[in-house]
């Protein structure tokens, strides 16, 4: 029975050593939610719990039942870049391939001469159980040590299982050899593929001792290969941090650590350097990659008043930078935190594999007594009965099973990241296979919610360089949107806009009105004019006609008191916008336009990008009771927005998807973060999340499936034991070498 939290509650991590497979994983959940007020989520292929708790339960009392379980726990350090950690697993990853080397270099002759009688000449045997003994007594001893540490708590795992197959194969072989007749010179050993009727002690298993260690061994060393190499995408985005920064202290660069930067400071980036933290560019233009970080290989151009990335790389100028996000809520530090939540965290498949894996170990022993009693009660003797019922414990150790769904999310959750697309946990992969309707917010998401000039109508007679100069002068003064959409298109033009302007003054929700050379100029909605007793010429009404009709929005300009122009504005699509709304119904989903503005903007952006279904003048509720709606209709609905409006519609919706560049509500709302501004990001999202899917399922079909075909076989006697290790080693590393593709998974061209 689940426990029922009471408040308040807190969230810990912890990182769990001594973990071999699933089934110990299984146990330390377990463990831990015997505390009483305690949820827990424990992850075999990262090491690491997930544990939710009461105030009445601390961190020690967590740790300490770990301890007891007989694992060893911590909390982890911050998301930052340990090289003395890496070190050290690069120290382990190098000790384990030595032993494996060793033992393989001492198992190799004991496999040949076992298995060809051709080379087997007098007292064979005594040298291949010369050879074999260091390779049970020393190169399985992690097995061992692990088996009695499970025998001390009243537990059994897969380390169990290779344990006392690996120790009865030897001691039986020692056994025949010293009270038996395999100790006598001369005797002859075939390899069989099955095994041969035997009663007396005359048969010899060092073969099955040495190999099966050497095999697991060997599972045991590209697992934990494949795993450093799966948790690349995290390192390489730890590894994207500045180490150090030019601080900018009354003109005087001085170089400091990175991590002594604060909120304010202002620091200096090079060409060929990285940006120290998150800021705002103050001064300095150039080109910045932000491909490592976005995965938008472009690079971007950024000038005066631009946001930029800590990690990003410089490629051209100076910039001098105004941090404004340092230490853990930089965008690269809130990324690797999301990975590493998501890569903790466990899918539903997951949970039901690490179940089976905590009941199948004494299963398994139970299944081997049944075979040896079968055995030893017919006449194929009690050789067959110890080689069967060996058999049996080998092939069934459950690893692929615990490691068929954590790779794969390691793996695909890393490379997501490195496509600009976080999962926050893997219950999300579920939800991208169901989806078939996602609503896509207006402004932000379909279109870059930057206003632009399309279009600038003087009155016949006026010069139109000379009335956008004009207000492209008034609007400088301005921080309003539309103002500085008329400042950046008169700038852009290379017009004249150095007039001098004096007395402006805001008009709320009409515009703003200034003195040019003299003459009172104003500058805002038509209905402003109007009110100011100036009349709008009819070559004038056609096209603020147009403009209303197709959503956009238009400013008049009048000066010395006539009108003088009319500028249009509109919200700039993106360009990649109908290219992943056209993806998206290829995915088997139904995009539906959803936005706060007017139905004329939402259906002239609609039809732009190919959608059919629009939903305008919508209220933040009205957003939430349409996601509600569709739901109600039976359709897994996705949602993708990036504003504070958008925030309770992406909580409402099945997969809530939120644009990197919104805000920071609508993110925490969201299953699912874009750092690229773009749709066809979500369509990356959407791919990668159920190719992952996908490997899960395969690794868990083939996992299942090896046991239940393996099992049976062996219990027949129709499988030797040295290659039931062989299988079971293979089974492993198939699984692994599976979920590895998704490192190289790439976005369609």
């Amino acid at each position: 029975m689940t426990a029922v939290l009471s408040a308040p509650t807190a969230d810990t991590e912890l990182l769990v050593d001594g973990m071999t497979c699933g089934a110990c994983a299984a146990r330390v959940e377990r463990t831990l939610r015997k505390l009483g007020d305690v949820q827990a989520s424990v992850n075999y292929a990262t090491g690491r719990a997930a544990v939710t708790h009461g105030d009445t339960v601390s961190v020690d009392d967590l740790v300490a039942a770990i301890e007891r379980a007989g694992y060893t726990a911590r909390q982890p350090e911050p998301a930052t870049r340990d090289d003395e950690a890496e070190l050290a697993q690069d120290l382990e990853l190098d000790g384990r391939r030595l032993q494996l080397v060793a033992c393989a270099g001492l198992a190799v002759p004991v496999i040949l001469l076992s298995m060809v009688p051709a080379i087997q000449f007098p007292y064979w045997q005594w040298t291949a159980l010369g050879l074999t003994a260091p390779v049970v007594l020393w190169g399985a001893l992690p097995f061992h040590r692990a088996a009695l540490t499970n025998l001390r708590h009243g537990a059994a795992t897969m380390d169990t299982l290779v344990s006392v197959g690996t120790l009865a194969a030897f001691l039986w072989s020692v056994y025949a050899m010293v009270f038996g007749t395999a100790g006598r010179p001369g005797l002859t050993h075939a390899f069989d593929l099955t095994l041969s009727p035997s009663r007396a002690p005359g048969q010899i298993y060092l073969e099955v001792a040495a190999g099966v260690t050497t095999f697991v061994l060997a599972g045991r060393y590209l697992e934990a290969r494949a795993r450093r190499r799966s948790g690349a995408a995290l390192r390489g985005l730890l590894a994207l941090a500045a180490t150090d920064a030019r601080l900018l202290v009354d003109g005087r660069e001085h170089l400091v650590p990175a991590e002594r930067l604060a909120v304010g400071d202002t620091f200096v980036v090079r060409p060929g350097e990285k940006v120290a933290t998150d800021g705002v560019v103050v001064e300095g233009s150039c080109a910045v990659d932000t491909a490592a970080i976005t995965g938008e290989p472009a690079p971007v151009d950024v000038a005066p008043g631009d946001d930029v990335i800590g990690g990003c790389v410089v490629l051209g100028g100076r910039l001098v930078v105004r941090a404004t996000r340092v230490g853990a809520d930089t965008q690269l530090a809130r990324t690797a935190a999301l990975v590493e939540r998501a890569q903790t965290g466990k899918a539903a498949v997951q949970r039901l594999a690490d179940r089976v894996c905590g009941e199948f170990v004494p299963v398994v022993f139970m299944l081997a007594a049944a075979t040896w009693g079968f055995w030893a009660g017919s006449t194929a003797g009690a050789g067959t009965a110890f080689a069967a019922a060996t058999a049996v414990l080998i092939v069934a150790c459950p690893c692929a099973l615990g490691l068929a769904t954590p790779t794969a999310l390691l793996v695909g959750t890393g490379r997501a990241a490195q496509l600009g697309v976080l999962v926050t946990g893997p219950a999300v992969l579920e939800s991208t296979r169901r989806v078939d309707t996602i609503v896509l917010d207006k402004t932000g998401t379909v279109t870059t919610g930057e206003m632009n000039v399309t279009d600038v109508v003087p009155v016949d007679g006026e010069d139109r360089d000379e009335v956008l100069a004009l207000a492209g002068a008034l609007a400088a003064t301005s921080t309003h949107p539309v103002a500085q959409a008329v400042a950046r298109y008169a700038a852009e033009q290379a017009v004249d806009t150095t007039a001098e302007v004096r007395e402006v003054v805001s008009l709320d929700g009409l515009g703003m009105q200034g003195d040019i050379s003299g003459g009172e100029a104003l500058l805002g909605r038509p209905r402003l004019l109007r009110e100011r007793g100036i009349a709008l010429p009819g070559a004038l009404e056609g096209p603020l006609a147009d403009a209303a009709a197709s959503g956009r929005t238009t400013v008049a300009l009048a000066w010395a008191g006539r009108a003088r122009a009319v500028l249009v504005l509109s919200d700039t699509i993106r360009p990649t916008s109908a290219e992943a709304i056209a993806e998206l119904r290829r995915l088997g989903l139904e995009p539906v336009l959803l936005t706060g503005d007017g139905e004329g903007a939402a259906r002239a952006v609609a039809e732009t990008v190919g959608i059919t279904t629009v939903v305008a003048d919508a209220l933040p509720t009205d957003k939430v009771e349409l996601v509600a709606r569709l739901q109600s209709q039976g359709r897994v609905v996705a949602m993708v927005g990036d504003g504070i409006n958008d925030a309770a519609a992406l909580a409402q919706a099945d997969l809530g998807i939120a644009m990197g560049t919104g805000t920071d509500i609508a993110m925490s709302a969201a299953d699912i973060t874009l750092v690229r501004a773009d749709l066809t990001a979500a369509v990356d999202a959407i791919r990668i999340s159920r190719r992952t899917l996908t490997v899960i399922k395969a690794n868990l079909a083939w996992a299942f499936g090896y046991n239940v075909l393996a099992l049976p076989i062996a219990a027949a006697g129709m499988l030797h034991p040295m290659l039931a290790g062989a299988a079971m080693a293979a089974s492993s590393v198939l699984v692994v070498t599976n979920s590895l593709r998704l490192a190289g998974w790439r976005r369609r061209a």
